[in-house]
C-alpha cells in the first residue's frame, strides 16, 4: 500500500470545531499552521505540534505553494477574512470555507476568485463535538481540480478528515461542480443529544 504524503494546511478560526480539526489532522501526521485571533487558541495548538502564526500574513508566509486555507470563522466573517487574506495569496492557492455560508455567498466569492486563479471550495462540516474522535461529515462544493488538490496523495479528496467519500457529482456535466458527501462513522452509534 502506497505511503500517503502528509496534508499541509492553514486553519484560519480555532473554536471548537476548528481546533478539533487541526488535532484531528495532527494525529494523523498532517502538518497544520494555524491562526486565530485568540492567542491561547493558538498556543494550545502549537503545543499539539502545529505550528503557530501572529497573523494571517505570517500564516500565508509559513505554507508552501500552492497554499490550502481552510477558513472555519462565522459566516459573517468570511468576506472580512477574504478581503484581509486576498491581497496575501497566488495564483493556484485554495481557499475552503468549512463554517455555515449561504451557498449563494460560496457561489459569489468563487466566481470573484476564480479570475485570479485561487480555487474556492465550500464544504458544509458538522460533527460536533464528537468529530474529534469518529470523523466529520462534509458536503463538498467547487471546481474538480480544486476539490481533490488538498488531499493527501493516494487518497481520497477528503481522508484525512472523514473515512468514507462517495461522489455524487455527475462528472459528464459540463459546468457542474463537484460534490462529495462522507462520513466516519454510522451516526446510529452516537450517543444521544442531550436534551433539556
Amino acid at each position: 500500500m502506497p505511503t500517503k504524503t502528509p496534508l499541509q494546511l492553514g486553519m484560519i478560526g480555532l473554536g471548537r470545531m476548528g481546533a478539533n480539526m487541526v488535532l484531528r489532522l495532527l494525529r494523523d501526521g498532517h502538518r497544520c499552521t494555524v491562526f486565530d485571533r485568540s492567542l491561547p487558541a493558538v498556543d494550545a495548538l502549537v503545543k499539539e505540534g502545529a505550528t503557530g502564526a501572529t497573523s494571517l500574513a505570517d500564516l500565508v508566509s509559513k505554507l508552501d505553494a500552492p497554499r490550502a486555507l481552510w477558513l472555519m470563522v462565522p459566516a459573517a466573517a468570511v468576506d472580512s477574512t477574504l478581503a484581509e487574506l486576498l491581497p496575501l495569496l497566488e495564483k493556484g492557492d485554495t481557499v475552503i470555507d468549512g463554517g455555515n455560508s449561504y451557498y449563494v455567498d460560496d457561489i459569489r466569492r468563487a466566481k470573484h476568485l476564480a479570475p485570479q486563479g485561487i480555487h474556492y471550495v465550500d464544504v458544509g462540516t458538522s460533527g460536533g463535538v464528537w468529530g474529534l474522535e469518529r470523523g466529520y461529515c462534509m458536503m463538498i462544493g467547487g471546481e474538480g481540480a480544486s476539490v481533490t488538490y488538498p488531499a493527501p496523495k493516494a487518497a481520497s479528496p477528503t481522508s484525512a478528515l472523514p473515512s468514507k467519500a462517495t461522489s455524487t457529482a455527475d462528472p459528464t456535466a459540463p459546468d457542474t461542480s463537484s460534490r462529495w458527501s462522507t462520513t466516519a462513522s454510522n451516526t446510529a452509534s452516537w450517543p444521544p443529544t442531550p436534551r433539556e
